[in-house]
């Protein structure tokens, strides 16, 4: 790992003197995205500067050819398997603040209504002020917490414009029909030896949402000007949904006095966002939500721009995280030969042939690196839940089937009450109105419904949970 050098530098748009932050969780340490925010009259001038990972891997070197294969880094509860070597994704590449560090911006003035008016995309020299996490940030803007805002008090006008933007950028796409599922996830702290000790939702806090909002805009915009550019290119697709689906789902929330439209012809994503944000604090809000994100399709990587549906944007790429998606790296390489004006009809030539398969390859580790981090997510869940049998605790029924209902904890973790461990009367699931009913006594179990639960069983080999309703079990 080598300091950056003078020669490394020239020709680059020299930023080191712009004040600039990085923004993540505690314990990252591939912090490939830095901010920086000024404002000029009515426009925000926002600077996404992204570590220039293309500078050190070399097209088909050894190290290349190894992080296409990989395709993405995986994060699991217990640790990160990276993409590329640590000395790399933590060191030269990662935007450590204090350290002269080589990137790939993307600065664009934004209007007043969130409308990106100009841009430039630049390679560039940065050097980070301030090494921020989520939870700081969110202690400056949301809480005003005092010890915070006294040891950033030079960069609490920033944020402030950060806040600002990100609210006019977040409503420009909420106009849009862009799709926001909120789901909690789980963050689940290990001790030493790897042991589950706690398990709370993660929630998302302003700034989050502030590197969220920051991070699409500059994926939008890149991608928008090499489309129009007509270059090769990897773009993150997400496809309308088939109406099959839509319509099933239109006929399912029917039952709870919901509708949809336009479910004849494509469903526009304005319809699902204006479902979801009329279920929103409802008994079947999980369900329905759920439900609605498995009628769409994933998201992909594709050589055609055919826009994103869950985003409700023309043009969509990834090119924010270069040091753990392979995606990022690869248009990195042909934006940087495009700056470069070495784009001759070889190249391009070059590039129409190999980006299919890389597309196709990206798609399949991306699900791959998805299911191994569901899977460990439920294994760990099962392992903590080792440790409480015969505890009660308070859920919500989160869903229910023929077999039984599931029953969701405030901290994310879901069991199977089975219909077998149901032993107060003979129960069956009533399909059209989604309700478990007792056959003799007439008692009903709802979706949503708060329901005290004891734990049974866990299995961390298989990973399951099971559940008794406390009240039965006496």
């Amino acid at each position: 790992a080598k300091a950056v050098t003078t020669a490394d530098m020239a020709g680059r748009k020299d930023v080191r003197s712009w004040q600039t932050v990085t923004i993540d969780g505690e314990d990252a340490k591939d912090l490939d995205d830095a901010i920086t925010l000024t404002k000029e009259g009515d426009c925000y001038i926002l600077g996404v500067h992204i570590a220039d990972v293309t500078n050190y891997v070399q097209e088909n070197s050894a190290l290349d050819r190894e992080a296409l294969k990989r395709g993405t880094s995986v994060y699991l509860a217990d640790r990160v398997i990276p993409m590329l070597p640590r000395v790399l994704s933590n060191g030269m590449c990662s935007l450590n603040a204090g350290e002269d560090r080589l990137a790939l911006s993307c600065i664009m003035t934004i209007d007043v209504k969130g409308n990106v008016v100009d841009h430039q995309i630049a390679e560039t020299v940065v050097n980070v002020d301030e090494r921020m996490s989520y939870t700081s940030v969110k202690k400056i803007l949301e809480d005003r917490d005092e010890a915070e805002c006294e040891r950033y008090h030079d960069l609490i006008p920033m944020f402030e414009l950060m806040k600002e933007l990100s609210h006019i950028l977040r409503e420009r796409r909420h106009r849009r029909g862009a799709i926001d599922f909120d789901f909690p996830e789980a963050k689940i702290i290990l001790d030493k030896k790897g042991k589950p000790v706690d398990i709370r939702p993660y929630e998302a806090n302003t700034a989050t949402k502030i590197i969220e909002d920051f991070m699409l805009l500059a994926n939008e915009t890149v991608a928008s000007e090499y489309f129009w550019q007509e270059i090769p290119f990897l773009y993150r697709v997400h496809d309308t949904p088939d109406p099959e689906k839509i319509q099933a789902l239109a006929e399912f929330i029917r039952n709870f006095g919901y509708g949809l439209k336009g479910v004849q012809d494509e469903v526009h994503p304005k319809e699902l966002q204006k479902l979801l944000s009329r279920v929103a604090d409802s008994p079947e809000e999980a369900l329905i939500s759920r439900l609605t994100l498995r009628s769409m399709k994933q998201a992909r990587y594709s050589t055609e721009c055919t826009g994103h549906f869950g985003l409700a944007a023309k043009y969509y790429t990834h090119f924010t995280s270069p040091i753990r998606r392979y995606p990022d790296l690869q248009i990195h390489r042909i934006i940087k030969e495009n700056l470069r004006g070495r784009l001759n009809a070889e190249r391009i030539a070059h590039y129409q042939e190999i980006l299919p398969e890389v597309a196709e390859h990206s798609s399949k580790t991306e699900r791959r690196a998805d299911e191994a981090e569901r899977d460990t997510d439920k294994m760990k869940k099962a392992e903590y839940m080792q440790q409480h049998i015969g505890e009660e605790y308070e859920g919500v029924i989160s869903s229910i089937t023929s077999w039984g209902m599931y029953v969701e904890l405030p901290n994310t973790i879901e069991g199977l009450i089975h219909v077998a461990n149901l032993y107060d009367d003979r129960y069956y699931y009533n399909e059209n109105t989604h309700e478990m009913v007792g056959s003799d006594l007439g008692k009903v179990y709802k979706l949503g419904q708060s329901i005290r639960v004891r734990v049974l069983d866990a299995d961390k080999e298989n990973a399951t949970i099971d559940f008794v309703p406390a009240a039965i079990w006496g």
